[in-house]
């Protein structure tokens, strides 16, 4: 009788314990690019779309709206605004000192962050420096020290590969439990290509799928209750290759996976435009089934995970988990969506002061404005003024070099053309005084200035390449037709001044975005001249570009950095404010050595920001075809 009682009380026992749960919210902040504040520095005004002091509202929220939380940032903090360009360049923190994006993360209590490629653009001493900063670990697990040892997982870590968090948290009976969560980062291998004149011969970059398999069961073998992944990596379709960029789905399919936090491409998922990928659940916000976020960037969202954990006989296991976005920011409604956090401002009012003066300071003065609502289709002077400046610092670096008598030619794309940026990303320098905001406008990156020497045939790939901006216009198709491949990113939209050449779209793309040759016969440039005569295959050409184009970044043909001839340490927005101030004042026209044909019959039509609609008078060529009410208007490329 008294075992039957022991086993009854037994039995009644064993539905609690398996009930014992467990919830926990993940919050992650991604592609910060030291946009702390809702301020603007381009055009030196103050914005509610965009900054961390707006996101910091939606943590505090997010966090008292349950018991249990932590929160990660996933990298690409230190560059990316010009107070980042400031605390490198300016004021870089000295020993003691905190770099001011840790001031806020300190305060905020971050868990722990993942490294980002452009955490890279300033070297490896200026990240370590401000790293020391941090009042919370820093992860990374695909950077190892170059020592040359074979193979190169046995080689040393850069960075820590991966924590284990103790967390004493509280389950849904109020029963506290410590909980080990381990958290593991990833950066893109392509940081070698990108940062090359920072990283060669010290560091190595590994596959990351391959590195997180190797990994992740280590984590768990050390007590990991759950593993959570944070990727600076986007959301790849289809296979994806041996150190590939975007290896996110890859990542969801990894054993052991229990939240995916990605970033990098600036997206928003879950969100619509992934939709179509494999294995999207976009209602849970799940990929292959695990909680996934990617919370745009510039603090514009705060991604949430809710997971379900429950207690077995062999610890925590994940049994539920959904993901959503919150907005800082209503598009519909163009209003905010939450005030900002006051304290962050407190915390970082001297840098944000020191950043101001910093970008207000006059360099040279302008006859007429400069913007960039139209260079995706047409010459524009935004572009033309940085191939000018990169020319004049080539031709005079290049003096007295065996490679001075060679034609010398220039590269140059548009940077800030709305897209993923939004209907108000777009340089727009009134005519009148040019700060070194409006340098920082023109040229966004800290890239350096490289000079690459290539053959005739080389040149024509290149600007084949770049031609991959357009869709396909089929002359037999619809009367009117999209212009822009929206897929394909405008800083890849490379044109060459020194040389002319026209663009013939109703041929196909020769290249994917990939660097893929797909369509051998095509040829979208054509009557490209050097001189007025056509370009020779054979003859070599000088180029002046960035260390990011000339080392693969973007994969274009014949670039991989092993035909760099000049490898200036300076930065191109060097040679701009370089340019600028010798000019004193500029007159800013684009010399129209290149041109869409117009498709007979068709018409060629784009999206770009409604501000352009001001500076139609001095594009004949193109013309109004509807102010879209939400920020943006439809334009025709005139005949």
């Amino acid at each position: 009788m008294k075992s039957c009682i022991t086993l009854l009380c037994l039995c009644l026992l064993l539905p609690v314990a398996a009930a014992q749960q467990l919830k926990l919210r993940i919050l992650e902040t991604t592609d910060l690019h030291m946009n702390l504040l809702g301020w603007d520095y381009y055009q030196d005004k103050p914005t509610e779309e965009f900054g961390l002091d707006r996101t910091a509202t939606l943590i505090k929220a997010a966090r008292a709206e349950v018991k249990n939380h932590l929160l990660f940032d996933n990298g690409d903090l230190l560059q990316g605004s010009p107070l980042g360009d400031y605390m490198a360049k300016a004021k870089p923190p000295q020993a003691g000192q905190v770099h001011p994006a840790y001031k806020v993360m300190n305060a905020l209590g971050y868990d722990a962050a993942n490294i980002g490629n452009h955490e890279f653009n300033y070297g490896l001493p200026f990240l370590r420096q401000s790293l020391l900063g941090a009042a919370f670990p820093y992860i990374n697990a695909n950077i190892v020290v170059d020592d040359g040892k074979q193979p190169p997982e046995d080689a040393k870590n850069v960075f820590t590969p991966y924590v284990i968090l103790e967390r004493r948290f509280i389950d849904e009976a109020g029963t506290p439990h410590v909980l080990k969560v381990g958290v593991i980062g990833f950066v893109p291998p392509q940081v070698m290509l990108w940062d090359r004149q920072h990283l060669q011969g010290r560091v190595r970059a590994l596959d990351i799928p391959a590195t997180a398999r190797r990994l992740i069961p280590r984590m768990k073998a050390e007590g990991a209750d759950i593993v959570v992944v944070i990727a600076h990596s986007g959301f790849e379709r289809g296979e994806t290759v041996f150190f590939a960029e975007n290896t996110v789905a890859r990542l969801a399919e990894v054993p052991g996976v229990n939240a995916v936090l990605f970033g990098h491409s600036h997206g928003e998922f879950p969100g619509r435009f992934f939709s179509s990928h494999p294995k999207v659940n976009l209602a849970a916000g799940t990929i292959n089934g695990v909680p996934a976020t990617m919370p745009g960037f510039w603090g514009s969202h705060l991604g949430v995970i809710d997971l379900v954990l429950q207690k077995d006989g062999t610890g925590w296991k994940a049994v539920d988990g959904r993901a959503e976005l919150r907005p800082i920011y209503d598009r519909t409604s163009r209003k905010a969506a939450v005030a900002p956090d006051p304290a962050v401002a407190e915390l970082v009012r001297a840098e944000h002061e020191g950043t101001l003066a910093y970008v207000r300071a006059e360099v040279a003065r302008s006859t007429l404005p400069i913007q960039s609502y139209f260079a995706q289709v047409a010459d524009d002077p935004s572009v033309q003024v940085v191939s000018n400046a990169q020319l004049a610092y080539a031709r005079k670096a290049l003096a007295g070099t065996p490679h001075a008598a060679l034609p010398l030619l220039s590269a140059a794309a548009p940077f800030k053309t709305g897209g993923r940026g939004g209907a108000n990303y777009y340089t727009d320098i009134p005519a009148g005084p040019i700060a070194v905001r409006n340098v920082a406008d023109l040229y966004v990156y800290p890239n350096t200035v490289k000079v690459v020497k290539l053959t005739g045939a080389q040149v024509r790939e290149w600007l084949e390449h770049a031609a991959g901006a357009f869709n396909r216009i089929d002359p037999a198709g619809a009367p009117e037709q999209n212009l822009i491949n929206s897929g394909f990113p405008s800083y890849n939209f490379d044109t060459l001044d020194g040389v002319s050449y026209r663009l013939d779209l109703t041929q196909p793309a020769r290249y994917e975005r990939s660097g893929k040759l797909v369509a051998p016969q095509a040829r979208r440039i054509v009557d490209l001249r050097f001189d007025g005569k056509p370009v020779d295959d054979q003859a070599a050409f000088l180029v002046v570009t960035n260390n990011y184009r000339a080392s693969g970044g973007g994969a274009f043909p014949g670039l991989d950095g092993s035909n760099i001839v000049l490898d200036a340490p300076d930065e191109n927005r060097e040679a701009l404010l370089q340019y600028l101030q010798s000019a004193k004042t500029l007159d800013p026209a684009a010399d129209g050595n290149w041109r869409i044909q117009p498709v007979p019959g068709v018409k060629l039509r784009f999206v770009s920001g409604a501000g352009g609609i001001a500076h139609l008078a001095r594009y004949p060529q193109i013309k109004l075809v509807k102010d879209n009410g939400d920020g943006t208007a439809l334009y025709e490329l005139a005949p």
